[in-house]
């Protein structure tokens, strides 16, 4: 777990200093300002203390392209392999946003990790029926969610035909 701490006059002011190391300066809060957890604690003399910790566990994911090329990138726990890719700047097209209304993030799981994952729903069924290069470990990425058994998985993004 990494930790920020930062000591300021006012609470204001230190939430103000991390949207500013988080990429924001407005008063909307970036993603990775969203991702933080920020806590301030009042302590004597009207100072705060805010402590910003990513404490959020991952394990290392390889996305692999149509080509061949490998991808290795941290994947939270807890997340879609559409959102972990897109974070990633993965080729992994996603075009429903995750909606279950496509299967443009149709990826292709080794056998013994396929065999883990829960089963498909009726939905995920008919969108896979439209995947271009359906294998039977095919899945789409936006109804996986990482777990920590994925640690050194390597999943693979089929050819869309274009």
């Amino acid at each position: 777990m990494s930790s920020i701490l930062l000591r300021s006059s006012s609470s204001a002011v230190g939430c103000s200093i991390i949207r500013r190391l988080c990429g924001t300066s407005t008063s909307a809060p970036s993603s990775a300002y969203r991702a933080l957890n920020c806590y301030v604690h009042n302590i004597p003399n009207n100072r705060s203390t805010i402590r910003a910790f990513s404490s959020k566990e991952t394990v290392t994911i390889t996305y692999c392209d149509p080509d061949g090329t490998e991808h290795p990138v941290e994947a939270e726990i807890g997340k879609h392999l559409l959102d972990v890719a897109h974070d990633n700047n993965i080729e992994l097209e996603g075009a429903c946003g995750g909606e279950l209304a496509c299967s443009t993030c149709h990826l292709v799981f080794e056998e013994e990790v396929y065999d883990t994952l829960p089963p498909k729903s009726d939905e995920e069924e008919d969108m896979l029926d439209l995947a271009f290069e359906l294998t039977e470990t095919s899945r789409l990425g936006c109804q996986i969610r990482v777990v920590k058994e994925f640690d050194g998985i390597k999943v693979r993004i089929p050819d869309d035909g274009y």
